[in-house]
């Protein structure tokens, strides 16, 4: 979710649309696997110990595996021979962090074998990423299972950081989602990092009588256009997705309000009257918006798509 880098591709409905789990629960493993949201979380923390970077990466992991199949996993699994799998497709080259879920479910196959899914471990994962990113925290409903198929091609289900509304708006509601979830779940642009090529869009070349989105603020454009050149090489260049990225808050809002958003999608959501009045709440109370993002990340990660238990969740059996 935070740092996407994508092209911008239209959904198809050609492709399977996750549905929602009816058999999740917040005490699945109460009895199978008492102590695994202690040992997913030490994973996070440790990880976190030694690289800033690592709650970004978990929160988009988990978005960009719903986004796909529903919450399976899928993300996870390693290209095999010709078959090239989504973390290998366009919007997923910059995923990271794949090491964390590997440690936690290394710790978990020893604690109890067999019996936890690679995509509830990237579930908790992502939810303890926010928490100790300073966020709220929530339980987690738990009974995913992991999927078998993991296809490049179909990275191009994902929200592109081009969208507009309109393209937003079909993208979530082909998962059920709402314009409240969809603005919600932007929210997690609260952490992270973008490379230039996610928002040279808006600063280089915007359309044929402007050379930057307008809506940009003047001195911000600026600098992105000095840390980002029309021709940029460099391949790490690029710019936090807002003021205090290593911290979950609702500083992306304000600035959103201030002409400072990264991506087209983010200023799309000040382009109808629903979306900018839940922007400008958001951007108000942080109560309101932790409120709504953890509804929506229940009912997002709640997404099905899963037939197994994984013993190694980079590969299938």
């Amino acid at each position: 979710m935070a740092v996407v880098v994508a092209l911008a591709f239209v959904f198809l409905v050609m492709f399977p649309v996750p549905s929602p789990v009816r058999a999740l629960s917040s005490n699945y493993y109460d009895h199978t696997c008492p102590h695994l949201e202690s040992i997913v979380a030490s994973a996070v923390k440790k990880a976190m110990s030694n690289d800033k970077t690592v709650p970004a990466a978990l929160l988009r992991m988990h978005f960009h595996d719903c986004f796909i199949r529903g919450c399976n996993a899928s993300v996870l699994l390693n290209s095999k021979g010709k078959n090239k799998a989504e973390k290998d497709g366009p919007p997923n080259i910059s995923l990271h962090a794949f090491y964390v879920i590997d440690e936690a479910k290394k710790a978990l196959e020893t604690s109890c074998p067999g019996v936890v899914s690679c995509a509830d471990i990237l579930a908790l994962a992502a939810r303890d990423a926010v928490f100790l990113s300073g966020g709220p925290t929530w339980d987690v409903p738990k009974g995913r299972k992991d999927g078998r198929i993991s296809l490049a091609t179909e990275t191009r289900q994902l929200p592109a950081p081009t969208f507009n509304i309109s393209q937003l708006q079909q993208n979530f509601a082909q998962r059920g989602l709402t314009i409240e979830d969809l603005v919600a779940l932007s929210g997690g642009h609260t952490l992270g990092f973008s490379h230039c090529s996610s928002f040279q869009n808006r600063i280089h070349k915007f359309n044929a009588t402007v050379d930057v989105d307008p809506t940009m603020q003047p001195s911000f454009a600026a600098k992105l256009r000095s840390v980002c050149p029309a021709h940029n090489k460099a391949k790490n260049a690029g710019s936090p997705l807002d003021s205090s990225n290593l911290v979950f808050d609702n500083a992306y809002y304000k600035l959103l309000l201030q002409g400072k958003s990264i991506f087209s999608s983010d200023q799309a959501l000040l382009t109808t009257p629903k979306t900018k009045a839940l922007v400008s709440k958001f951007a108000s109370f942080q109560e309101a918006f932790e409120k709504a993002f953890v509804t929506s990340m229940i009912k997002m990660s709640s997404l099905s798509g899963g037939q197994e238990i994984r013993l190694d969740c980079r590969v299938v059996r």
